[in-house]
């Protein structure tokens, strides 16, 4: 089996330097908080979801990383990650004790996945239990954020309930905030970008900052200005935008169906980009900038109107709604 250390976990920011905001003196403070020994740990727990959001960090830390590590061994190797239901070798007993005696200690950042279950009592979720006794998602996560240095909402589902809440909503699902009342970083998204899980990661262990929309969302990944001009929503950054990209397309046409949408606008078959912010133009899972920044190559695609798809909203609070995703999207009033 393969091992990976800080170094490349360094290494692996140092591929994604652009994606992450990173520069060569904040690589530097990374390395040394990597060193430090007093450095948090990380907690990652699981609430209401699918698990999509460990997923795609597993994927993309894999990619850029090197051949056949396993983000068991970035997380623990790298970060100190001491829990993490999908990923750890210990289990019972043995891994819930070590839980505890890091949350005694108070010294620990808390990463949740997944919305939290109030019906029931939250008996729908069950987290674990040491001893025979049972703790639910929601009793740890109230006890365990009260004591956090920080608090890292990974996903839609724990940021706002995301699908989870959708629709009925039997179990009682709410985000994490609306049921500790503590302020989240929240890295929104189905599943969030990797590489903005990564970044919320090195801004706590660097002690840098990090300023917050109103939904608490890092205004660094969720907001873009460009040439002085403020740029907040999908719309204002999409290609098929006829208004940024009309002498492309010739006056501003919208797609009726999906055989004849090659360019053009997709607001008429769902896209929700009008009210959406986010920076996914950015792309996902870049190692490094291209050689030949053409808007053809296939590195700028890897978002959902890259490749022919209307943008759901999957980081609004309003994600998923009860529209269909294929239909004109009135955002609530």
């Amino acid at each position: 089996m393969s091992t990976i250390t800080r170094r490349d976990f360094l290494k692996y920011c140092g591929f994604s330097a652009a994606a992450l905001a990173l520069t060569s003196s904040k690589l530097g403070f990374l390395a040394e908080a990597l060193a430090n020994p007093a450095a948090p740990s990380v907690i990652w727990l699981h609430g209401s979801s699918c698990t999509g959001c460990s997923v795609s960090l597993l994927n993309r830390i894999a990619d850029a990383a090197g051949p056949a590590p396993t983000i068991k061994e970035v997380l623990t190797d790298a970060i100190n990650l001491v829990y993490h239901a999908t990923l750890m070798t210990p289990s019972g007993d043995a891994a819930v004790s070590e839980l505890r005696r890091v949350y005694d200690s108070g010294n620990y950042v808390l990463v949740l996945e997944g919305g939290v279950p109030t019906a029931f009592g939250g008996a729908p979720c069950i987290v674990y239990s040491l001893h025979g006794e049972e703790t639910t998602y929601q009793q740890a996560v109230q006890e365990m954020s009260a004591k956090a240095l920080a608090i890292v909402c990974v996903g839609t589902c724990a940021s706002f309930g995301g699908i989870p809440a959708s629709g009925s909503n039997p179990t009682g699902v709410v985000g994490v905030s609306q049921l500790t009342g503590r302020a989240t970083i929240n890295i929104s998204g189905c599943p969030a970008n990797p590489d903005w899980v990564v970044w919320a990661i090195v801004q706590l262990l660097t002690g840098t900052p990090v300023d917050l929309d109103s939904d608490g969302r890092p205004t660094a990944l969720y907001t873009e200005t460009i040439h002085g001009t403020s740029k907040e929503y999908v719309h204002d950054k999409c290609p098929r935008n006829p208004y940024v990209n009309a002498h492309s397309i010739g006056d501003p046409i919208e797609a009726e169906n999906f055989s004849d949408c090659d360019g053009r606008c997709l607001i008429q078959l769902g896209c929700r980009g009008p009210s959406t912010k986010a920076r996914c133009n950015g792309c996902w899972n870049i190692l490094a900038p291209p050689s030949n920044p053409d808007p053809t190559d296939r590195w700028q695609n890897n978002w959902c109107i890259g490749v022919n798809a209307p943008c759901h909203g999957c980081v609004e609070k309003t994600f998923p709604g009860p529209e269909s995703f294929y239909e004109p999207y009135v955002p609530p009033a």
